[in-house]
């Protein structure tokens, strides 16, 4: 039976190019330094907390930290985020995996596409993919409406979905963003109803996160709601988001092992 109160905590691992979104340049090492930096922090934190997380990584990334990746694997799930993260092809499916589990001797059966884009169930399956972890239920202006999904875990075309966690009543979305933007207090508040009605919180972040990305000289020009409480700040809210888990009981796992339960 699966506990009563698990967390699946999870993080995209990518090569970090959302400066070209908002007028920056930065080169293909500055990219990955700066995830590489934000993971390390993260690992920090979970190791306190002695809690297991999933890594959804995209080959480009494992493949230029194969030493800190295939290390992560040794305590954590590592799962696909794609090849690359700004481009797709079909075969992207089958070579990330294959990368990755080349990478960390260990097999990858979870998948995230970026930015939550639609991907195809047939094509996932085809690829060796157990889970599809692509799903948002809930409605963001100018990115995706899917306030007609379920909340929570469901099976579609023979393969398991994983909806990130939105709260029960009005699906309030407890993405990256809101963590970034919500008072503390009322982010938990969300949570503990998402606990109490699904016995489950399935939240996502990314390494970027935990640095200060906005001090790089590459000429981006960010949104506030994007980079608030970054860096040192974000380190801060993530250990007092932990101790609050911690404090209501709960049980941290890999998306992997928890879905386990669902086959």
């Amino acid at each position: 039976m699966r506990n009563s109160k698990t967390v699946l905590l999870s993080f995209d691992v990518e090569e970090f190019d959302m400066p070209f979104e908002y007028g920056g340049n930065p080169s293909m090492s500055e990219q990955i330094a700066t995830s590489k930096a934000g993971l390390n922090k993260i690992l920090a934190v979970l190791n306190e907390f002695q809690a297991k997380a999933t890594f959804y990584t995209t080959a480009t990334y494992a493949l230029a930290e194969a030493e800190q990746i295939a290390k992560v694997a040794q305590t954590h799930e590592i799962a696909s985020h794609n090849y690359y993260h700004s481009k797709f092809e079909i075969e992207d499916l089958a070579n990330s995996k294959k990368t990755l589990e080349s990478i960390t001797n260990t097999a990858v059966v979870g998948f995230r596409m970026p930015r939550m884009a639609p991907v195809s169930n047939t094509d996932l399956i085809a690829a060796g993919y157990q889970y599809n972890a692509s799903v948002n239920p809930c409605w963001l202006p100018g990115r995706y409406d899917m306030r007609h999904i379920s909340r929570t875990v469901y099976t579609e075309d023979n393969l398991l979905q994983f909806p990130a966690s939105v709260s029960p009543n009005y699906r309030v979305p407890l993405f990256w963003i809101a963590f970034h933007n919500f008072p503390l207090t009322y982010f938990f508040y969300l949570c503990k109803k998402v606990l109490e009605k699904d016995g489950y919180l399935h939240l996502y972040f990314h390494p970027w996160e935990f640095t200060d990305y906005t001090l790089a000289k590459d000429g981006a020009k960010y949104p506030f709601y994007l980079h608030r409480n970054n860096g040192e700040k974000m380190k801060n809210r993530f250990e007092k988001l932990m101790k609050f888990l911690q404090k209501e009981g709960c049980e941290f796992k890999t998306t992997g092992a928890f879905l386990i339960n669902y086959k």
